[in-house]
C-alpha cells in the first residue's frame, strides 16, 4: 500500500471530527472517498497532506511517516482542494511555471512539465489568458494541472469535476484514469455517478467514523440490488411474501408492498405465483435498481 491511515483521531474543542479512522489506498486503483457534509472528508485529506496535525494515530505515505515528517512527505502528494486556490491575476502558463517552481522544478524540466500539463488538461488554448478570465470548469483544470505539475506519487482530488460540462467531464475522467495507472488516487466527491464511473474502491465516512471500506464491486454485489413494488386492488398480507425477503408496506398502505431482493427475476416469478394463488387483481409490479447513491443514503441515514 502506498497510503495507510491507521486509527487517526482529530478533535476540535469538544467535537471529535475524526474518530480512529483507518483505511488504505494503493497504486493503479482509484479510491472514492464519500461522506455527507461535515463527515470529516476534508479534515482527513488535510491531515494526509500535512496541512493539519492529527491528535493520535498514524499516516504512512510511500513508507514514510507523514505525521512526523510532513515537509518530507508533502512533495510526494498532489492535492486539489474543494475550494480551488488560484492567483487570478496570473496567466495560466505563468501560474503553472510558478507552481512547478515551488516544487523545485527548474529550466527544461519545468518547461517540459508545464507543456505536458497544458496538453493533458486541455489548457493549451487558454495558456495566455489570465485565470480570472476563465470559466469555473477551466479553473478546475488549472487546479488539477497544479496538483500534477510535480509528478506526485499520490494524488488527492476534492470535487475535481465541479463546474465541468458533459464534454469536459468525459475528458477529465479520462485524465484521472490515466494518472491512476501508476499512482495512488483518492477522489472525494458528492456525485455518486463519478464514483461508479471511475473508482474501484470506496470509503464512506460519516460523523467522523469509517462506515464502509471495500471495493466498489464487492459493495454493490453484497447489497440488495433491487426493490420490487407490488400494487393490487385488494389489501395484502405481508406474511404471504415474507419468504421472498425484506417486505414492507408501500406508500399506498396495505394495497402496496415493497420487496428487496438480490434476485429480482426469480422474485418476480414467486410474486406472480402468490398473485394467482390468492386470486388477486394486479395493478402494477415495478422494479427499481439499487445503486451506490441508495447504499450511501442508507449507510449515512440520519447523519
Amino acid at each position: 500500500m502506498s497510503l495507510e491511515v491507521s486509527q487517526v483521531t482529530k478533535i476540535y474543542g469538544s467535537q471529535k471530527a475524526l474518530d480512529q479512522i483507518s483505511f488504505s489506498a494503493k497504486p493503479g486503483r482509484i479510491l472514492g472517498f464519500l461522506g455527507p457534509n461535515g463527515a470529516g472528508k476534508s479534515t482527513t485529506m488535510k491531515i494526509i497532506c500535512g496541512y493539519l496535525p492529527a491528535d493520535s494515530g498514524a499516516v504512512t505515505v510511500l513508507g514514510m511517516d507523514a505525521l512526523s515528517h510532513p515537509k518530507k512527505v508533502s512533495p510526494k502528494i498532489g492535492y486539489l482542494p474543494e475550494h480551488n486556490p488560484l492567483y487570478l491575476d496570473m496567466y495560466v502558463g505563468e501560474f503553472l511555471e510558478f507552481a512547478g517552481g515551488m516544487y523545485g522544478l527548474r529550466g527544461r524540466e519545468l518547461r517540459n512539465r508545464v507543456e505536458e500539463m497544458l496538453d493533458k488538461t486541455g489548457l493549451r488554448p487558454e495558456q495566455h489568458k489570465k485565470i480570472s478570465q476563465l470559466s469555473k470548469g477551466y479553473r478546475q483544470r488549472v487546479g488539477l494541472a497544479k496538483a500534477l505539475i510535480h509528478d506526485p506519487d499520490v494524488v488527492i482530488l476534492d470535487e475535481p469535476t465541479t463546474g465541468l460540462d458533459p464534454n469536459q467531464l468525459v475528458e477529465i475522467r479520462a485524465l484521472i484514469r490515466e494518472i491512476a495507472v501508476n499512482r495512488t488516487v483518492i477522489l472525494s466527491t458528492h456525485i455518486m455517478q463519478e464514483v461508479e464511473a471511475i473508482c474501484q474502491d470506496v470509503v464512506i465516512i460519516s460523523q467522523g467514523k469509517i462506515k464502509i471500506s471495500d471495493t466498489l464491486a464487492s459493495l454493490k454485489s453484497g447489497a440488495v440490488q433491487a426493490e420490487l413494488t407490488l400494487e393490487t386492488e385488494e389489501e395484502l398480507d405481508l406474511t404471504w411474501f415474507e419468504a421472498l425477503g425484506a417486505v414492507s408496506f408501500g406508500a399506498k398502505g396495505k394495497r402496496e408492498i415493497r420487496i428487496q431482493t438480490t434476485t429480482p427475476a426469480e422474485t418476480r416469478k414467486e410474486i406472480m405465483k402468490v398473485i394467482q394463488m390468492k386470486a388477486l387483481n394486479l395493478n402494477s409490479l415495478n422494479q427499481q435498481s439499487k445503486g451506490l447513491e441508495q447504499i450511501f443514503r442508507e449507510i449515512t441515514q440520519g447523519n
